[in-house]
């Protein structure tokens, strides 16, 4: 490193006249960049805060105030946060209203802007409008129909699941090839539902085959094997409607499944317990910092060494020396970081008001983490080629700045000045560098279902571990009703 500092203080004879409105200006940008370095509140650390006390108003109130931090290149972001946290404040309605919002701008998102994809190109992916993962759009549906299904207005949910299966037609049709998301067990499972809480055991079935399918597609990345009660399902339903191929079928696939006949059902209510639990996957940056010479190495090397002591990287102190050397090339990616949820199984419990009661187990039925995984994974090559097209760009406009500098500063003034223009523009093609982080970090890690049938009457539920939504609820249950309960579990 003292080879590579000691050309930084060499010809000190240099007159200051001709040096000092660079020096203004270069310390002046140091400090914006130092600024602009320098961490900011997380709200997503305030809503974890609120939910984990048992406020999820709070948590919504506190998107709702930061919605000029999302800024207008993440409004659908924004939507989705918000949507969510109204959801577990119990706000249904307002819940839908804005998700809805963030589901059109999605379809509007469609067509890009060549003016946002250049500033994109010359500083990060930040300045590009956030369109969401695939999965994530899914999702929009999915607490859209649940916000419905929760109120009781299965006919509006279903509008849900439709959107939901025509979504996932789409998709399937665009990613034909490889082992990318293109399918969705727990959106179908949970139509499938849906679809049998309204009396269509038809479309019921339908949906439950899609998902068992969906499932079985996805199960060597998804890690969440089809439920055995999605199982019972298509059981249940090709017998009462006489699909005996496919019932045959299925029974010999499941031969251990407990299931029981739809005339053993009818007359029972349902309830079905959809418990968020963890927190979804956050991205950070991971950098790549590219030596162009032997002494910028060195510096690589040592910086990464005290880094490591550091335990992070320090932007600021990266822009500096990375942009003193001139020799190095920074390329941010995004990787993520799994926040796995310590629950493996919900238990909830229906008493009668005779004292005897009910119990069932959960079972996981989605994995947000996995989701997100494997969304990463299949765009990280087009991602690391932008990257690398993107720092290679800045670095040679810094270059061609730096040499335009010192050609016009003149013979004398030239090294003091393409040292300063240098730490300049190409400390600025460091610190512009940042992967895109943005991802719907409201959703949960896994999404667990429980389902019990029940005489008609009134139960009390319990539900452990409980988390907010789980208030004692006492329930009057009629014959064929079904009833789905939310609750939000941050362990």
């Amino acid at each position: 490193m003292s080879q590579v500092l000691s050309r930084f203080t060499h010809g000190g004879s240099v007159r200051w006249s001709v040096a000092s409105p660079i020096s203004c200006s270069v310390i002046l940008a140091g400090l914006i960049l130092l600024a602009g370095c320098s961490p900011s509140t997380n709200r997503y650390l305030l809503i974890e805060q609120s939910l984990l006390a048992g406020d999820p108003a709070r948590a919504a109130a506190i998107v709702e105030q930061n919605e000029k931090e999302y800024g207008t290149k993440s409004r659908v972001l924004y939507g989705m946060d918000r949507g969510m946290t109204l959801q577990l404040a119990g706000d249904y309605q307002r819940s839908n209203s804005v998700l809805e919002e963030a589901e059109e701008q999605v379809e509007r998102l469609y067509t890009r802007i060549i003016r946002s994809e250049t500033a994109a190109f010359l500083t990060n992916d930040n300045a590009l409008p956030y369109e969401g993962d695939a999965y994530e759009h899914v999702m929009i549906n999915v607490v859209k129909a649940l916000n419905y299904a929760v109120q009781g207005q299965i006919q509006e949910a279903l509008v849900e699941a439709r959107r939901i299966d025509h979504r996932l037609n789409l998709l399937s049709d665009k990613v034909r090839e490889g082992s990318g998301y293109r399918n969705d067990g727990f959106a179908r499972y949970l139509s499938g539902m849906l679809y049998e809480a309204a009396g269509d055991l038809n479309n019921a079935f339908i949906a439950y085959r899609n998902a068992f399918d969906a499932y079985e597609e996805m199960r060597g990345w998804s890690r969440t094997p089809a439920p055995p009660s999605l199982r019972a399902d298509l059981l249940r339903t090709a017998d009462a409607l006489h699909l005996t191929a496919e019932f045959h079928r299925y029974r010999q696939a499941f031969p251990d499944v407990a299931w029981e006949p739809v005339a053993t059902q009818e007359q029972l209510a349902q309830v079905v317990l959809i418990s968020y639990n963890g927190r979804a996957p956050r991205k950070e940056d991971f950098y790549l910092d590219l030596p162009i010479s032997l002494d910028a190495l060195q510096l690589v090397l040592l910086n990464r060494g005290l880094s490591q002591s550091r335990q992070r990287w320090n932007r600021g102190t990266d822009t500096v020396l990375y942009g003193l050397s001139g020799q190095v090339v920074r390329v941010a990616l995004p990787r993520l970081v799994p926040q796995k949820t310590q629950v493996p199984f919900e238990r909830m419990t229906l008493t009668d008001l005779s004292g005897r009661p009910v119990a069932v187990l959960s079972e996981p039925a989605h994995d947000v983490t996995a989701l997100a995984e494997k969304s990463l994974a299949d765009r990280m090559p087009l991602i690391t080629a932008k990257a690398l097209a993107r720092a290679a760009t800045k670095f040679a406009l810094a270059e061609g700045a730096t040499r335009g500098a010192q050609l016009a500063a003149g013979k004398d003034a030239a090294p003091w000045v393409g040292l300063l223009v240098g730490l300049l523009t190409k400390g600025l093609a460091v610190a512009s560098e940042e992967a895109d982080k943005r991802s719907w970090q409201t959703l949960p890690d896994e999404i667990h279902v429980a389902r019990a049938w029940v005489a008609p009457g009134q139960y009390q539920v319990a539900i452990q571990p409980s988390g907010h939504g789980n208030q004692a609820q006492l329930l009057n249950l009629a014959p064929g009703q079904t009833t789905f309960l939310i609750q939000r579990v941050m362990q």
